[in-house]
């Protein structure tokens, strides 16, 4: 039961990592890669100023903001340097990885007996890893409810617009450059956040972290699609996360087949492509069996 509760709460964690990566890779439609280096960058972040003596809340919020920077920085480099996104978000990625050790001053970090927002009175009174599951859930609700909100109003639609057709956003007035900029730095701050919950729920930040990160943000929001289909945007945000859940689960499982532990990043690759082949496989098995129904026909 107890691992089943951990994977629970490790999947709502993670969820607002898969958010983040969703804004870009599927509102903008970036495949923004400074996401590897942004998220250690919020563990790093946050467990440095913990460790330095700042509040755990503040420390959160703070790995969150540095994150919109390096965000900031691959927006800026795309859209005014003319730099391609890709290429802009691997050498954010790669500066990031100096950055953090910086902030550390090594190259992991414990909180070993350090406060962290896990560690107060109601949290540590739950069940055994009942606390990451309800920091999570709230964490992820907040998120969601706030991003659900701005995609409503006029700048959200804006944002929106940027992604489905720039073209016709910048014929309608809309600063199409202001919005992948501020959908880069949104993006990037949120996964930081995501690192920054990750660190404190582990107990240390490592610069080697981001390895691998985007696979399993990318896993949140394919298999959240795959699963639930044709949804609209604000039912989309809420699927990442149960996406993330499950992915969770699903890594679990394989563990429990006997697994080695070191092979999860393959693991990870494999099913991420195996769920992105899904709709292709099931689009041209409706192709077949249509025609196959057309033949039939007398």
């Amino acid at each position: 039961m107890s691992i089943i509760v951990s994977a629970i709460g490790q999947g709502l964690t993670w969820g607002v990592v898969g958010i983040g990566l969703f804004l870009t890779f599927r509102i903008l439609d970036f495949p923004d890669m400074t996401v590897e280096g942004t998220f250690p960058m919020g563990a790093a972040t946050c467990v440095a100023m913990i460790y330095r003596g700042f509040s755990p809340l503040v420390a959160t919020i703070i790995a969150m903001l540095v994150g919109m920077i390096a965000g900031l920085v691959t927006g800026v480099l795309y859209t005014k340097g003319k730099i391609p996104v890709l290429l802009a978000g691997i050498l954010v990625m790669t500066a990031a990885y100096s950055v953090n050790f910086r902030i550390m001053n090594r190259a992991n970090l414990t909180l070993f007996n350090m406060p962290t927002l896990l560690k107060n009175h109601f949290l540590e009174s739950l069940p055994p890893y009942f606390d990451s599951v309800v920091l999570g859930l709230v964490v992820v609700t907040i998120v969601t409810l706030l991003l659900i909100y701005f995609l409503q109003t006029h700048l959200g639609q804006a944002f929106i617009a940027t992604g489905d057709n720039p073209t016709m956003a910048r014929s309608l007035g809309i600063s199409t450059d202001t919005m992948q900029i501020m959908g880069l730095s949104v993006s990037n701050g949120l996964i930081a956040l995501g690192g920054g919950l990750v660190a404190q729920e582990n107990g240390f930040a490592d610069v080697n972290m981001g390895i691998g990160v985007i696979v399993v943000a990318l896993a949140s929001i394919i298999i959240g699609e795959v699963v639930f289909g044709d949804l609209t945007m604000n039912e989309r945000l809420v699927a990442v996360t149960i996406g993330s859940v499950l992915y969770r689960f699903v890594i679990l499982l394989v563990l429990q087949l006997g697994f080695n532990a070191n092979d999860l990043n393959l693991l990870s690759a494999i099913l991420l492509s195996i769920f992105m082949m899904i709709p292709a496989f099931e689009k041209r098995f409706r192709i077949r069996h249509t025609l196959s129904k057309g033949v039939d026909k007398p």
